[in-house]
């Protein structure tokens, strides 16, 4: 890794800009290296991550590794995938999940770390908020129109539903998504990890 990443990633590993809105503290958790080809952007840590501090340490993460057709020593190789949430902290659970991320993130971080990756060559963009801020008034009326054009984006980004159990109902009413969609990220994926 560069000098400059490892600063970079120091310096956001001890943030506390939103300490005071977050229910557990802060504890940014990301994963980053300048030879990454691939950028998983999805939403904010859940409370297993804060706990763990591994992305992804979940359901929700052994259904996108079955998608992108990776295993866990891929996934988690910084050289080869980067993973940068909206929100680098656990931001607490309201009535239907977890809290929207933090928006301090992206406003102080965001810009200065994707300037720093410069070898991606594709991003996946998991759920409304990354969707909102990587793929801006590209983005359709809604998640599933904006997955459902996922061609528009391709081949240098890739719209995604959140793939939590929580969205199994999503899943059922979309099967394009899963056949359509994943085969293309899957081939995508190998080509850029090998």
């Amino acid at each position: 890794m560069s000098k400059f990443l490892i600063q970079l990633t120091n310096e956001i590993k001890s943030c506390s800009i939103c300490k005071s809105h977050l229910p557990l503290g802060p504890r940014p958790v990301i994963q980053v290296g300048d030879s990454a080809r691939i950028l998983i952007v999805g939403q904010a840590p859940g409370s297993r991550v804060h706990e763990t501090g591994i992305l992804f340490n979940d359901a929700s993460g052994d259904r996108l590794r079955a998608w992108m057709g990776v295993e866990k020593d891929v996934f988690y190789n910084q050289n080869k995938i980067a993973i940068l949430p909206m929100g680098f902290c656990f931001p607490g659970t309201g009535k239907s999940g977890d809290l929207p991320p933090r928006p301090e993130c992206a406003d102080t971080w965001r810009v200065k770390l994707l300037s720093h990756l410069p070898n991606i060559a594709l991003t996946l963009v998991i759920g409304q908020y990354a969707q909102a801020w990587h793929l801006g008034k590209a983005s359709k009326e809604n998640l599933t129109e904006t997955v459902r054009y996922w061609r528009d984006f391709w081949p240098m980004a890739i719209p995604l539903p959140h793939p939590s159990p929580r969205n199994n109902i999503w899943l059922k009413k979309n099967p394009w998504f899963e056949a359509e969609v994943l085969p293309s990220l899957k081939k995508k994926v190998k080509s850029l990890c090998n």
